[in-house]
């Protein structure tokens, strides 16, 4: 599977508020503000770019992150995102292995839901350890989301 790192995400309690500091101390360019919501799962969440780094800040406001947020606390890096030039052959190779992608919210998700509320496209591996996750996003719609983000 053809895969290039692309961010964390990292658990707040305050969108705002993290993203003034980062803005402040890392001189981070900090995207518009975005909503996700869906299946129970709702979130603020903002990228902070530096140079070609970037991170993903997220409030939880409802679902399994308000949860992960409330058990374990805010700076928790809970997520590597990777992209792929392909994310269908992506979750194909996913199925041959063993492996069925989810959603966010830990259901098994199927190859024609492929779909974000933000209009990219995207899988998640099942956890394994403890609250660890990695997301697989298209590399093509994730770049214009990011573009999209700071125009």
């Amino acid at each position: 599977m053809e895969l290039k790192f692309s961010h964390v995400d990292i658990l707040v309690e305050n969108l705002e508020e993290a993203c003034d500091y980062y803005a402040r101390i890392l001189k981070a360019r900090i995207s518009t503000t975005f909503v996700w919501e869906r299946g129970g799962l709702h979130v603020r969440y903002a990228v902070a770019l530096m140079g070609q780094e970037r991170f993903m800040l997220v409030q939880p406001l409802a679902g399994n992150l308000r949860e992960l947020l409330d058990t374990c606390g805010e700076g928790m890096i809970y997520r590597h995102c990777y992209s792929t030039p392909d994310i269908e052959a992506a979750y194909d190779e996913l199925i041959a292995s063993g492996v069925q992608p989810e959603d966010e919210n830990g259901k098994p998700l199927a190859r024609e839901n492929l779909q974000t509320p933000s209009g990219g496209r995207i899988i998640w591996l099942p956890k394994r350890f403890g609250h660890f996750s990695i997301e697989i996003l298209e590399e093509k719609g994730l770049e214009a989301f990011i573009e999209a983000a700071f125009s």
